[in-house]
């Protein structure tokens, strides 16, 4: 009897790790193989101040203690009184049901069993059956594997930093092709880089250019080593006169290591703001990271409407390099797209170029800025007023669409920093509408110690739109309950919500869907 009671709780513990490696594999796959991510999140999932808050809700009470808790507490009690069979209980349970919320299977997205995740797993398992098989031998056999189920986000962490110089050896190989074929090519490289604006920008250039010749620009946010060397290797053909390439970063020195295998021609930095600052820190240093897209460049296309921009042409003159400054705002700026009673006004060099229909869902800088990239690459400012009749707005980046239900639809679900939110809230504001108005977001994140701070402040600019709040998931909800002082509706997920706004809004209301999470946030 004895052993076949050890042999249930054996398979409920392996089937408990399953549990927890199917979750935690998705998060390191959302988050791109930073192993830091794993620590971070687990922090996030088990914090009371995310798990619950004194929302004022009109749906479901939040509860600061989960069951994620109370498994925690009951397995820390069964070690007190050494109790190690019903540990071994608890603790399969943890592994199955926590933590709460956070899905086995996901709801956004998948888990993708590709090459690297089957490394990374492979080697977590070994590494978590070494705990196991070293616990064997103890006085309390069942310990050891108790903690392989609760030590899988650690183990994940470890797993992927000793795989990552065998990662770094592959991914060079990729990079080498594409070097060979940049230089075979030989295509003028526009690089874009900004802490908000980078993929609109991408975007609106190659639509500028569009009947130029050959123009590649890479795809969606393929905007890191891996990715760029992909879009170049699968999508630069020969006779491709133009490659616009997307480059974001992480962290500084990221940028400085694309350029230094695909050396942009032409530089663009589209804004300076709070976006990554959970791995960066301070703005200095998104500043300086973003910079050194400069390094290799001959022309450097700045918005100065950005006041932290606005510093930079004196020094980059100074060394030598063509700066071109564009703007909405500044007059400083060469290139400038202004935008009066919903028409644009183009002046370059001085000089209005004339006036056309605005589009809704593509912000002036943004249009300048790529204007500027234009005029760097011999578009002349005769043609850029015809061309600028052919941007339009990037998928799920401040679209207004009118839903069959005759519902407005304002779809920024891909935007997710505090200037792309003002944005959003302006449209919304700005609507023709008789009924009402509702925004639909999980607030902001990735804002280190700033993020509270910044979901206040986005809660009191919908309060004065003035808009209905309703918040998705439980991550920003302390923030935007307070800056909002209203009552709001909370749903747990984006789905929910989407339901309760069919069935709620009618013709003449509009919906403002701000951001959206993947489900690996709480």
């Amino acid at each position: 009897m004895k052993v076949v009671g050890a042999v249930l709780v054996a398979v409920l513990l392996a089937v408990a790790y399953g549990a927890q490696m199917s979750r935690w594999l998705r998060v390191l796959q959302r988050e791109h193989y930073d192993p830091r991510s794993m620590l971070r999140f687990l922090a996030r999932w088990s914090s009371p101040l995310v798990a619950g808050a004194k929302a004022r809700t009109r749906v479901r009470p939040h509860r600061p203690f989960t069951w994620s808790h109370a498994f925690l507490v009951a397995i820390a009690a069964t070690i007190v009184l050494r109790s190690y069979v019903l540990l071994a209980v608890v603790g399969a349970g943890y592994g199955l049901f926590c933590p709460q919320g956070l899905s086995i299977r996901g709801t956004t997205s998948p888990l993708e069993w590709t090459r690297r995740l089957r490394a990374v797993a492979l080697l977590a398992v070994g590494l978590s059956l070494v705990v196991a098989v070293l616990g064997a031998f103890t006085s309390e056999p069942y310990l050891g594997a108790v903690v392989m189920v609760l030590a899988v986000p650690p183990m994940l962490d470890l797993s992927t930093r000793l795989l990552h110089p065998l990662e770094e050896r592959r991914a060079q190989k990729f990079v080498d092709q594409a070097v060979t074929r940049l230089e075979r090519i030989h295509p003028t490289v526009v690089a874009i880089t900004g802490s908000y604006g980078k993929t609109s920008t991408k975007h609106y250039l190659a639509e500028l250019l569009s009947g130029d010749g050959a123009v590649v620009a890479s795809p969606r946010s393929y905007n890191n080593r891996a990715g760029l060397s992909r879009a170049i290797n699968e999508n630069l053909a020969e006779g491709t006169r133009v490659f616009i390439a997307e480059m974001g970063t992480y962290g500084p020195g990221e940028i400085r290591a694309l350029t230094s295998w695909c050396p942009p021609e032409i530089a663009v930095i589209t804004a300076i703001g709070p976006v990554h600052l959970e791995r960066m820190k301070t703005l200095e240093v998104v500043e300086a990271a973003k910079r050194e897209i400069t390094e290799p460049a001959k022309t450097v296309v700045l918005n100065v409407d950005d006041l932290r921009l606005a510093a930079w042409p004196e020094s980059l003159r100074a060394a030598g390099k063509r700066v071109i400054a564009v703007g909405s705002i500044s007059t400083e700026a060469e290139v400038r797209v202004t935008l009066d009673a919903k028409r644009w006004t183009l002046i370059v060099g001085g000089v209005n170029l004339g006036s056309l229909d605005e589009v809704v869902g593509v912000l002036p800088t943004n249009l300048a800025c790529a204007l500027g990239a234009a005029l760097a690459l011999g578009l002349g400012p005769t043609e850029m007023l015809e061309r600028a009749r052919r941007v339009s707005p990037v998928p799920n980046r401040l679209n207004v669409v009118t839903a069959e239900s005759g519902v407005v639809v304002v779809d920024d679900t891909f935007n997710a920093n505090p200037a792309s939110a003002k944005a959003a809230l302006a449209v919304l504001s700005a609507l023709d509408l008789t009924g009402r108005r509702v925004v639909v977001t999980p607030g902001l994140v990735e804002l280190g110690e700033e993020q509270h701070t910044e979901n206040l402040l986005l809660a009191q600019r919908v309060a004065a739109v003035p808009a209905e709040l309703v918040v998705v998931a439980r991550t920003n909800v302390a923030a935007l309950e307070a800056g909002y002082h209203k009552s709001l509706r909370r749903f747990d997920s984006r789905d929910e919500a989407t339901a309760w706004i069919r069935s709620s809004l009618v013709p003449g209301d509009a919906a403002l869907y701000l951001n959206d999470l993947p489900d690996h946030y709480p």
